[in-house]
């Protein structure tokens, strides 16, 4: 029984050995594990810091063309409003122009009616005959009735009836 207990003890302590080396071997790979996994939490650390560093400088970046495309945008709203200015002040020139224009028309309409008026039917019958219809049709109009029928009698009936039907259009 001795030796029974004695050898019990035996195995018991090679057992223990056994298993301390185990322990031992476990707590080394578990410090090799322990020391690798602070190299990948460092290089995991490193990784997030250049990300945020790009994050940020992506955003600076980002806030520069916006306030750029802001000014661009400010920029063109004046353009705009100043060509819009240009614009209408062309408008209100251009319908002063066609208003000084039509006095002018008139005028060189009134002052032709009035030479036609002092002329002779026969000689103003001639001239008007020679020029284009509608030319002659227009100084028609701006003379007195009276006038115009005895220029007209004074044509040729076929230019006479020609204007006659324009001067009725």
């Amino acid at each position: 029984m001795k030796r029974v207990v004695l050898g019990l003890l035996l195995l018991t302590n090679l057992y223990g050995l056994e298993t301390s080396d185990r322990l031992y071997d476990c707590n080394a790979i578990f410090k090799e594990r322990k020391s690798e996994l602070l190299v990948e939490l460092e290089r995991i650390d490193e990784q997030k810091q250049a990300l945020n560093a790009l994050k940020i400088a992506t955003e600076e970046l980002l806030k520069k063309k916006e306030k750029r495309l802001n000014k661009k945008e400010k920029d063109l709203e004046l353009k705009l409003a100043t060509i819009e200015q240009k614009k209408s002040d062309t408008e209100a020139m251009l319908k002063k122009n066609e208003q000084i224009l039509k006095q002018l028309k008139d005028t060189k309409m009134t002052k032709m009616a009035q030479t036609f008026a002092k002329m002779k039917p026969a000689s103003s019958a001639n001239i008007l005959s020679d020029m284009p219809a509608q030319e002659a049709v227009d100084i028609l109009n701006s003379l007195k009735p009276k006038t115009v029928g005895k220029i007209l009698t004074k044509m040729d009936p076929n230019k006479a009836s020609k204007l006659t039907l324009l001067m009725s259009k």
